[in-house]
């Protein structure tokens, strides 16, 4: 059964779905966040492939070298203010998950196709299209959610305003859709502003709500994919189009893509609950201060009902927060999206791992994994 299909299934509980894997899989992953494990996705000594394992992100930055100097080109502005605002995340000083995942995309599906070790010019602007349409989501999202911290320090919108905020927003945007003009491949175009469009609706979505437990849980995974996985998946879907014709490794890059976003987002979730400001670089519990019933509160619901007021009032009285903290905490909320998120990597591994043996093939299989055990 494809975890991809479960907010296709309203005739079924979701929650009773979830069970009925966990007895399915008793063995195959334990549910405690501290020991999630996944056989198919384990770090090891060595890939699959039988090379030595490489760090993922090393071997991704070697086609990212001038990654943020080159998006600082693609903001050609000659305001002052204007292009310190639209700069100002592209500071360098994240992983570039986005990025990473797109080149090694990129590689795994050349040297599937024909043996090819190099990355196309137009493969690589591909990575930067992606952060690029990211960090204007950010920028945009920092604005609707009124957010004033980011990547441990203040956002765009705290600074220089909401306003002109969503015009940086905006102006990032515009220079990633001429990028990707750039390309000249009308396939690779329409696969890409489908991701803006996903963004939109995501995000309405999260503005909207559902009184049934199945439809709730449909919903939320909906907004997560639109939201998060989007981005990826088409992401690595474009650079698979642009190194080889075959449809099956498309659909291939783009599962792989769709999964590890989904899971990505909700070890987010996780995290929210989990870690420390600190060790976010934003606020925790800032979904519940937002009105937002992410993965832990929805299964926490399930042992607690009194919480279902409180998501349909969106935790908006006193206390309703820290309530609705407790509860979780006191649930196996968190597990069960934990176990929810090695599922979807469990998912992305079984799809990449049609592809040929190589290392960048190996290092997505390992970065499933980083996916579930980060801590920030």
């Amino acid at each position: 059964m494809k975890t991809l299909a479960f907010w296709c299934l309203p005739q079924m509980s979701y929650f009773n779905l979830v069970k009925s894997l966990t007895s399915a899989f008793p063995h195959r992953y334990s549910m405690s966040r501290f020991h999630h494990t996944t056989s198919a996705a384990c770090c090891c000594s060595k890939t699959q492939s039988g090379e030595k394992y490489t760090d993922p992100f090393k071997l991704g930055w070697r086609d990212l070298n001038g990654l943020y100097e080159d998006i600082r080109k693609e903001l050609l502005i000659s305001t002052t203010e204007l292009k310190e605002m639209s700069e100002y995340y592209f500071d360098g000083k994240g992983k570039a998950f986005r990025p990473v995942i797109v080149v090694l995309m990129a590689r795994a599906c050349n040297i599937h196709h024909n043996n090819s070790r190099d990355v196309q010019a137009s493969q690589r602007s591909i990575a930067l299209i992606a952060e690029m349409i990211h960090t204007a989501s950010l920028v945009h999202d920092d604005v609707l959610d009124d957010a004033s911290s980011r990547r441990g320090k203040h956002t765009v919108n705290k600074i220089w305003g909401e306003q002109k905020a969503v015009l940086a927003g905006d102006l990032i945007l515009s220079a990633a859709s001429i990028a990707l003009a750039r390309i000249g491949n009308t396939t690779v175009i329409s696969i890409l502003t489908q991701v803006i469009e996903d963004l939109v609706r995501g995000e309405f979505l999260q503005l909207g709500s559902k009184e049934n437990e199945n439809e709730r849980f449909a919903h939320y995974l909906e907004k997560t994919f639109k939201k998060t996985a989007s981005l990826i998946a088409n992401s690595c879907k474009a650079v698979s189009v642009l190194g080889c014709p075959d449809p099956v490794v498309h659909e291939i890059a783009y599962q792989y893509g769709k999964n590890v976003g989904i899971a990505f987002q909700l070890i987010d979730d996780v995290l929210d609950f989990t870690s420390c400001s600190d060790q976010m670089g934003k606020p925790t519990s800032a979904d519940l201060k937002l009105g937002l019933a992410t993965g832990p509160v929805l299964f926490a619901c399930q042992q607690f009902p009194e919480m279902n007021a409180m998501i349909m009032r969106r935790f908006s009285l006193p206390g309703d927060v820290d309530r609705a903290r407790q509860y979780v905490l006191q649930s196996d909320g968190v597990q069960q999206t934990t176990y929810l998120a090695q599922r979807y990597c469990h998912e992305a591994v079984r799809e990449i791992s049609k592809l040929r043996p190589s290392p960048e093939r190996d290092a997505l299989i390992q970065l499933s994994e980083i996916v579930l055990t980060r801590d920030k």
